[in-house]
Order: structure tokens, then sequence, then C-alpha cells
């Protein structure tokens, strides 16, 4: 049976456009978020806020839903598993407990088989000092951190005689990749063996965001077939309802990684409202609500280009041609390094 309403906690862009392709669907939306003024409250049908571990506020917000989702892995594994008691939440809490730690989510793939760059787990001075064959590296706190947040480049052994951080905090440090592209695949799995997938998305990042996504990818066969490949293997090792993505690096001898995983819709597939006939969000809703899978198609090629805090003001009275498409995200206050907004460019395929 499927559901007439979704619950999605989290209240940014990615809710939004969640809560825009149920409303397609005629499937109810309510947001939960610890944002007062969450974007996605302008999209959904009922908004509810509160902390994350508010249980009155939660049981309100689930009296009115079917089933529940969210839009980013970083909420507590207690609140999920709580509500997943009450109400489905899909993908499964389990899910978060993997990739919402660095290291978890690395041991998993390596398990699997699927390669990752080198890696060793910090505690404490002693563990980094006695890990310089992974240098130059990356030191990223092992829960918590994206778009760069938590991170410490090391180019030098020397660095690590000056390196000030919290050991309360625990670290994975990982070898750095000589990296040639970034690439993402986005999955739909709606069951066992049962799923869409879209082509590999070629990504650039600037200051370590992302700025701009592409399709085609500018890769051989080979690396399509496997990228393609890994992803899905991941998502039945994981048992996932719903939309995920799978970053990839690609080093110079065409070797590839998998960076990480996101168990949510992701920015690079913000193209796919545009560039298919059934977006990365609809086909989130669809499995998560039990509605009928669709098969994926490319209308267009395209690029994606996230419009990162002033870069708003310059689009916002702009006309546009009849291929570009832009979104602004309805946030309050502009930031620096904060995504506003994005523009989609299509191109005949």
């Amino acid at each position: 049976m499927s559901a007439s309403s979704v619950g999605i906690i989290g209240g940014g862009q990615l809710g939004s456009m969640l809560a825009v392709a149920a409303k397609k669907l005629n499937i109810k939306t309510s947001i939960y978020s610890d944002d007062p003024i969450a974007p996605a409250s302008n999209f959904s049908d009922l908004f509810f806020c509160g902390s994350y571990e508010d249980e009155e506020k939660i049981n309100q917000f689930l009296e009115g839903v079917d089933v529940v989702t969210f839009e980013f892995e970083n909420i507590p594994f207690e609140t999920l598993n709580r509500i997943n008691k009450i109400k489905p939440v899909f993908p499964n809490p389990k899910v978060n407990r993997i990739v919402q730690n660095r290291l978890y989510e690395k041991d998993f793939l390596n398990k699997c088989n699927i390669r990752t760059t080198n890696y060793v787990s910090v505690n404490n001075e002693s563990d980094l000092k006695s890990s310089s064959n992974l240098i130059p590296g990356i030191l990223k706190t092992s829960t918590l951190g994206y778009d760069g947040k938590g991170q410490y480049k090391i180019d030098d052994k020397k660095q690590l005689d000056n390196i000030n951080i919290d050991y309360k905090n625990h670290y994975i440090l990982e070898k750095l990749v000589n990296l040639k592209k970034e690439i993402s695949v986005i999955i739909t799995r709606f069951g066992h063996q049962k799923y869409e997938i879209f082509e590999p998305i070629e990504n650039n990042h600037e200051d370590q965001i992302l700025k701009l996504s592409k399709i085609p990818a500018e890769i051989d066969e080979v690396l399509i077939k496997k990228s393609l490949e890994w992803a899905s293997m991941i998502a039945e090792e994981l048992n996932f309802i719903g939309t995920m993505c799978v970053e990839f690096f690609i080093d110079k001898n065409d070797n590839l990684y998998v960076n990480e995983i996101a168990p949510r819709v992701h920015n690079s597939g913000h193209l796919t409202i545009n560039t298919h006939n059934v977006s990365q969000f609809e086909n989130h809703i669809r499995a998560v609500c039990g509605l009928e899978k669709i098969k994926v198609q490319k209308l267009y090629n395209g690029k994606m280009i996230n419009l990162i805090g002033e870069d708003i003001n310059l689009y916002k009275n702009k006309e546009f041609n009849k291929n570009e498409f832009f979104f602004d995200y309805l946030k309050k206050e502009v930031k620096k390094k904060r995504k506003m907004g994005h523009l989609t460019i299509i191109q005949k395929s």
C-alpha cells in the first residue's frame, strides 16, 4: 500500500525540492526542522520547528505522516531509531550509523571490495605521527563536517608537529589521491535488485564546495561501467530504500575510488529536474512512499552551477533563456560559502 503523506526531517533546499516533487505526486508533506526560518517551510503543507531531541514536538510531526525520510544525514541516530518504531523511516536509520562515521563508512566499503584511498584511524597525537606514510593527506573528523568543514590538509610531514586539534574528537587520516576528476552516481533503490540509476555526473569544486556539475561526464566507458556497478552494489549491501549518491575520485592513472556515500538526494543531482523525465527528488518520493517505479530517461545534456553567497544577487532580476532554469532557495540571509540557489542550463543530448 502506498503512502499519501511523507514527513521530511530537515528544512534546507533538499527538503524544499523533495516537497515540490511530492506535491507533483499529490503526496502531502510535513517538514520538521530545528531552524524556525527553514526555507523548506515555503514549500511544504505543514511545518514543525523543534530540536531533534524534542520528543513531544516530533510526536506531533509524526501524527500526520505515513512515512518519514530526511534531507541530511547528521540527524542523531537515536532520534531516527525512535521515530522508526512509530512510523517507518526510509532509508533505515541503520544506514546512517554507517555513513555518519567516515571510519565505519570506509571499513564498510573495503569489506565490499570497493576501492577507497588508504586511511587510518587517529585517536591521539601518536597515531597521527606514526601515520606519516599517508602524507600528503587530509585529516578529517570522523563524524559531522561537510563542504570542507572539519578537514585539515597536510602537505608535508613537518606539519604534523604544528597541528592543533582537539583529540576529544575522533579523526581519520586519508591519503590524498592524485586527482584527475570527481564524479558522482545517483541511484534510487526501490527494493531487491529494483532500482533506477542516473549516468555519472562530473563535478568541479571551489574551496571544497561543489560549484559545477555536468552531464555527460567526460570519462571512458570502463569508468562509467565500474562506477554504476559499485553504486548498485553499495545500495544493495545497505538494503537502501530511496535516493542516494556515491561520490567518486578518479586519479591520474584512471583508477576509481569511492570518496563517500550520501544517503539522500544530492547537490550534484539538481540538474536531473531539468535533464530527465524523472528527477532524483521524484524518484526518492516514489521509492519511500511505495509508488510505481518509472524508467529514467535522459532528455537533455546539461550543467548545474551552484550560486554561493552573493552570487545569488547577480541572478535574481536577470532574464533567462529558454534553456536556463534559475532556482532561488529563499534563504533569509546571504552568507559567505552558503548555497543560495542554482542555475541549470540544458542542451540537446
